[in-house]
């Protein structure tokens, strides 16, 4: 049986008298907006779902660990000059990306999609200020191609190299080969991180996502978390700030006068 939604008006004409009554069919718009809401929220539940199942592998000790560091370590910590880093956002039109799943070149197109289109509107580069936020299972981004190598990214995080469709073996938007990407109608774009970079765009990873898949990789390797998240650290890529976590950032970026904009 076909279920058809309809909307009712009341409309009272004058005081006393009985109220006349409208139903008219609702716009066919209602139904995919009722089906994007449920799939919006099957994917929140999902998400919490696979942070819980994380915090369960890793057990109290890990999650509680940080906490337990002495102050001058915390101090020390690359966090710490997170606050400073937001404030050098410039520019007359600042926007932030949030980034928190693989997405194809999604994530990287649109900080490159944000430039093109404001210079179509005489606004240059410089006037632009943008902030990526790389966290949750985007994590693997931030970092140079010999981890994703040694501890399978592609495979773990679902990425999948373009030319291949095979899991990736290094990270694809790091200095990516001339005219690897290209968008219907436009061409060739430049995405790369390294090229975003150079036009302005800052990147910054999430430290609790680099805590966390750090020790779930140390789990699954039989090493020391402490070790492997010291060695992810280390094979940040250039230029990228750590920050103490995503959610953090998309406050801090938004109190210095970004707009948001989810990227995958």
């Amino acid at each position: 049986m076909k279920l058809t939604y309809t909307q009712v008006d009341f409309y009272l004409i004058k005081p006393g008298k009985i109220p006349r009554v409208i139903v008219k069919p609702l716009s066919p718009n209602f139904t995919f907006m009722k089906r994007s809401n449920q799939l919006q929220t099957n994917q929140r539940r999902t998400f919490l779902k696979q942070v819980a199942t994380g915090a369960a592998a890793l057990g109290a000790g890990i999650l509680s660990a940080p906490l337990q560091l002495p102050a001058e370590d915390i101090l020390s910590s690359p966090v710490s000059s997170a606050d400073e880093w937001f404030k050098q956002i410039k520019g007359k039109h600042k926007m932030v990306f949030d980034v928190t799943q693989p997405h194809e070149m999604m994530p990287f197109a649109w900080p490159r999609i944000f430039l093109l289109t404001n210079a179509q509107t005489n606004t240059p580069e410089k006037d632009c200020g943008i902030v990526v936020i790389l966290r949750h299972n985007a994590i693997p981004y931030a970092m140079e191609n010999q981890l994703w190598k040694k501890y399978k990214f592609g495979e773990t995080f679902k990425i999948n190299d373009s030319a291949t469709n095979a899991p990736a073996t290094q990270n694809p938007f790091w200095r990516p080969k001339p005219g690897k990407y290209k968008i219907p109608g436009l061409g060739p774009v430049q995405i790369g991180i390294n090229e975003l970079q150079a036009s302005g765009v800052k990147f910054c990873a999430c430290d609790m996502a680099l805590t966390v898949d750090s020790a779930l990789a140390a789990k699954q390797t039989n090493q020391d978390p402490a070790a492997v998240k010291k060695e992810w650290l280390a094979g940040l890529l250039p230029g990228v700030h750590v920050v103490p976590s995503g959610v953090w950032a998309v406050g801090r970026a938004q109190e210095h006068g970004c707009s948001y904009c989810f990227a995958g």
